[in-house]
């Protein structure tokens, strides 16, 4: 399946991440390489986390990376999952 990232999203990490090197810059960098790289493993497996809290759909699925969720959802019929949230585990959408 093809990952498709959003705008929004790269933002959002990219605000995160920025925050995170105000303090620790080594760890900003390992946080952003291991958000992308469960991205890319998603297309593995895309139902193997689970159903997402936020949304009644079985396609809309919640990826948690140290204490960050990673909202994407499943189109199938396209053949795509678009990684569309990031969140800190305290926020709501």
């Amino acid at each position: 399946m093809k990952i498709e990232v959003t705008e929004r999203f790269r933002d959002k990490v990219k605000r995160q991440m920025q925050y995170i090197a105000l303090d620790k810059p080594l760890a900003a960098k390992k946080l952003n390489q291991l958000i992308f790289r469960k991205i890319k493993n998603i297309s593995n497996y895309p139902k193997i986390n689970r159903k997402s809290i936020f949304f009644e759909d079985e396609n809309i699925r919640d990826l948690i990376v140290k204490g960050y969720l990673i909202v994407y959802e499943i189109l199938s019929d396209e053949d795509k999952i678009v990684v569309f949230g990031f969140y800190k585990w305290e926020e709501k959408l």
